[in-house]
């Protein structure tokens, strides 16, 4: 009989438009694998809520197989340890797996180089291929955009192989509820599952229920009190349906520019992350190395009152408490709570990065390090440090009223004059905090330690 083809899973949990998946059973019988590694990754590790995602995705992937006459593969440690042990077990004749740029995949895909074959799907266009004139990636966005465009449209997604023919015998596996992914003592996650539901047939839902609403993207996307966004980010993240498939499926739709260069923002932080792989960890400009952050139990304790929506500001309360809740935070609102922190506060970039890592569904390594980069003005494509936005005035300009009341209960019998900001109209109800900071007061402390960056 023909040698197996092992496919290796990994953020691109879905049959549709998986070109390693029908690579490979073109050639013959296939054993797909996912492999939970928590050691390649080191600090990296994915965090609590992608692990809740991750749980059901793989369900929802092996019953997906399994409806092609094949099955999943589950093993756990170190990818590249686990993948050489099953080419040995098996015979595999070659692993198939869909390119990552994750600093971490990068270099296990390297090790691997001998027995795997790398397929590009997880993207727009390879972004090895949308470089400057002088061959290296984009620095600036809008340049990338601008670049992008020669490789655009994306090719069309491929249909999901009809049937898998299966190996003589299938190696080992685990039980995927060995692994514990969902949390227990305490379950925190009960509001996850009224938000979402993971897997590819959802994904391919989602996506088709946003096409009618791209067009509103523009505006919608910035009203935290109606469902503007596509939600399609924990998809797109775990690779349940493909950003190509969603570009396509815009296309019946009128201008949806807004929309697409979200999605080919995630291109860039990719090859962001390619040419600085420890952008998590670095200030993207190293003067900001300078930046005197607020440390000691002070800032300790303010830190604990954004990450548990205690701030005394609605806007950023609300936001921290959804996230928390469902694994999710509103777009606009995300910007306003890491510039909260980082600005008001004074407290490191990388200390909400973190806490975004562990508590979304969508944490994705590229697009987070960027994007708090950004926000906080360290980054190599972002605002400047002195840029503070006004969670109170933009918690009114963006009409967040109705979006306080679902996530802070206390403050759910206030009228739009007053709910953005109770305290400075007298009407804090009891067990509401007071602002930690006021906003004069944070904006001047910010502006200040940004002097020292200045010289």
């Amino acid at each position: 009989m023909t040698s197996p083809h092992i496919v290796w899973f990994r953020q691109d949990l879905r049959l549709h438009d998986q070109p390693a998946l029908l690579e490979a059973a073109q050639a013959g019988p296939v054993i797909p694998v996912y492999i939970l590694d928590d050691e390649t990754p080191g600090d990296w590790r994915i965090g609590g809520a992608q692990r809740w995602w991750l749980h059901h995705s793989l369900t929802s992937l092996g019953k997906d197989l399994e409806a092609l006459g094949s099955r999943l593969i589950l093993r756990r440690g170190s990818a590249v340890a686990a993948i050489r042990a099953l080419v040995e077990e098996t015979g595999a004749e070659q692993v198939h797996a869909i390119r990552h740029y994750e600093p971490w995949w990068r270099a296990a895909e390297d090790e691997l180089s001998d027995v795997l074959t790398l397929h590009d799907g997880n993207h727009l266009a390879r972004p090895e291929c949308v470089t400057t004139g002088g061959g290296k990636p984009f620095r600036i966005y809008s340049a990338f955009w601008k670049g992008l465009q020669g490789h655009m449209p994306p090719a069309h997604p491929l249909d999901a192989p009809d049937r898998l023919d299966a190996p003589e015998a299938w190696p080992k596996g685990e039980a995927l509820a060995e692994w514990k992914l969902l949390p227990t003592r305490p379950d925190w996650s009960t509001g996850f599952g009224q938000d979402w539901e993971p897997g590819e047939a959802a994904a391919r839902e989602r996506m088709a229920d946003f096409g009618a609403k791209a067009s509103a993207y523009d505006t919608a996307r910035n009203m935290p009190s109606e469902e503007g966004s596509s939600r399609l980010s924990p998809h797109l993240h775990f690779g349940e349906v493909s950003p190509r498939a969603v570009w396509h499926s815009l296309d019946r739709h009128g201008d949806t520019e807004t929309f697409r260069k979200e999605l080919a923002w995630r291109d860039f932080t990719d090859g962001v992350v390619m040419a600085l792989p420890d952008y998590a960890d670095r200030n993207g400009r190293e003067a900001f190395d300078r930046l005197p952050w607020r440390t000691g139990k002070a800032a300790e304790a303010d830190l604990k009152a954004w990450q548990t929506g205690r701030t005394g500001y609605p806007i950023v309360d609300a936001g921290m408490r959804q996230l928390w809740t469902t694994g999710w935070m509103h777009n606009r609102v995300r910007m306003i709570a890491a510039s909260f922190l980082i600005k008001h506060l004074l407290i490191d970039w990388r200390e909400g990065e973190r806490w975004f890592w562990d508590c979304l569904v969508d944490a994705d390594y590229g697009n987070n390090s960027v994007n708090w980069q950004w926000v906080a003005g360290t980054g190599i494509d972002a605002n400047m440090f002195g840029r503070i936005m006004a969670p109170l005035s933009q918690s009114e300009k963006f009409d967040a009223g109705d979006y306080i009341r679902q996530w802070v209960p206390e403050l759910r019998g206030l009228p739009d004059a007053v709910i953005h900001d109770p305290e400075e109209a007298g009407r804090r109800p009891k067990g509401y905090p007071a602002k930690i900071i006021g906003h004069r007061e944070g904006r001047e402390r910010a502006l200040a330690a940004g002097q020292a960056v200045r010289g």
